[in-house]
């Protein structure tokens, strides 16, 4: 017993002493846990809406304080005519626009009928629904105060009308995000794992002494997967388009240049990974752990990003994922242009740049 005492003593000091094993028992599932718990939310919070008044009475004046001080919503913009209302949801920024029909006040009182139209961006149905129900009842709840104050009855009709996925179609959700969580698996993790193998097995001295200098051993590294993942990308582009029949409304050029760029910013992360850790395990477990997880919870590929805790909020900044899956779906569901999604294309390019320069600098053409 004595023996079996010591060895079981032995285990746990040998436990303790990999910082790497403590990591995955205890660091991971209190990271998980945290994220899961914040991140998955079947509520709305500060959603941006835009507000197309073409009535400016009393009535419309509080139905749209009441909406905004429900903490649901946030006023993104005050529209002017109804040319802006596909500008706004081009954007990505507004989940809803209330269109006030002109003399609302008066038709309300005086016919005791008055309608309000409600624009949701279906690219997301789920949110899209979520958005509408809590739109309608805050409505809806308005209505019956105004009850005890007419002796006739109040109607105020709500016309509902999603925009980019009519038919809420959950596919239209899954497929742009589906594109970044492959191509992330792909490119990271098989390329961090690809490059540290050479490390573990000792076949990276043979590299490094052949006549091939470290960008043309990276290249020859990366390349292979850098067509394999095109090619995933296109075979999932045409089977969304020919078989779940999602619209691809922007331009194919474009979305094929975004793909090679995101394609390249995930090669260069997964390279940065390989540099910086000297076995497989490690890199596997930075990219599994440390970017599956992410990717799929804080990109806003299932839940919205903008629910989520204001510290989340900020760490999906960091997530290259996340600038996709906006570009994607504004291409491949709404057509957008180019000026829509800048933004997103400098910071996926900033992203490639900087991973790029980091990895030309840790790389070691010498072993240690």
């Amino acid at each position: 017993m004595k023996k079996f005492l010591a060895f079981f003593r032995k285990e746990f000091l040998h436990i303790f002493r990999d910082y790497r094993t403590l990591l995955i028992l205890f660091g991971m599932p209190i990271v998980q846990v945290l994220i899961f718990g914040f991140a998955i939310s079947n509520e709305i919070r500060d959603s941006s809406i835009a507000i197309l008044d073409e009535s400016k009475d009393n009535i419309t004046m509080e139905i749209s304080n009441k909406l905004l001080s429900s903490g649901y919503f946030k006023l993104y913009d005050n529209l002017k005519s109804i040319n802006d209302i596909d500008r706004e949801f081009k954007k990505g920024i507004v989940k809803e626009v209330i269109i006030f029909e002109p003399q609302f006040s008066d038709n309300l009182y005086h016919t005791g009928k008055a309608s309000v139209q409600l624009i949701a961006d279906a690219s997301d149905p789920n949110y899209a629904n979520m958005i509408i129900s809590y739109t309608s009842a805050i409505i809806n709840d308005y209505q019956m105060s105004l009850m005890p104050q007419n002796t006739g009855v109040t109607q105020i009709d709500t016309e509902v009308k999603m925009i980019y996925n009519p038919n809420l179609k959950s596919v239209f959700l899954f497929v742009p995000g589906l594109i970044a969580v492959i191509l992330l698996l792909i490119c990271t993790l098989m390329t961090s794992i690809s490059i540290t193998r050479e490390k573990e097995l000792g076949t990276m001295e043979v590299l490094l002494v052949s006549p091939l200098n470290p960008l043309q051993i990276i290249l020859g590294k990366v390349l292979p997967y850098f067509i394999l993942s095109f090619v995933n990308a296109i075979v999932i582009l045409l089977l969304g388009k020919f078989i779940f029949e999602i619209p691809i409304a922007g331009s194919i050029i474009l979305i094929l240049l975004e793909t090679i760029l995101f394609v390249m910013t995930a090669l260069s992360l997964g390279i940065l990974i390989s540099t910086l850790v000297g076995n497989q395990q490690t890199a596997m477990m930075i990219s599994l752990g440390g970017m599956m997880m992410p990717t799929i919870l804080l990109s806003g590929y299932i839940f919205p990003v903008e629910d989520m805790p204001r510290l989340l909020q900020y760490i999906s900044y960091i997530v290259p994922a996340k600038y996709f899956i906006i570009i994607m779906k504004a291409l491949m569901l709404k057509g957008s242009e180019f000026i829509y999604i800048w933004k997103e294309t400098l910071v996926l390019f900033l992203m490639n740049l900087i991973f790029i320069v980091m990895s030309v600098k840790k790389f070691k053409i010498r072993l240690e």
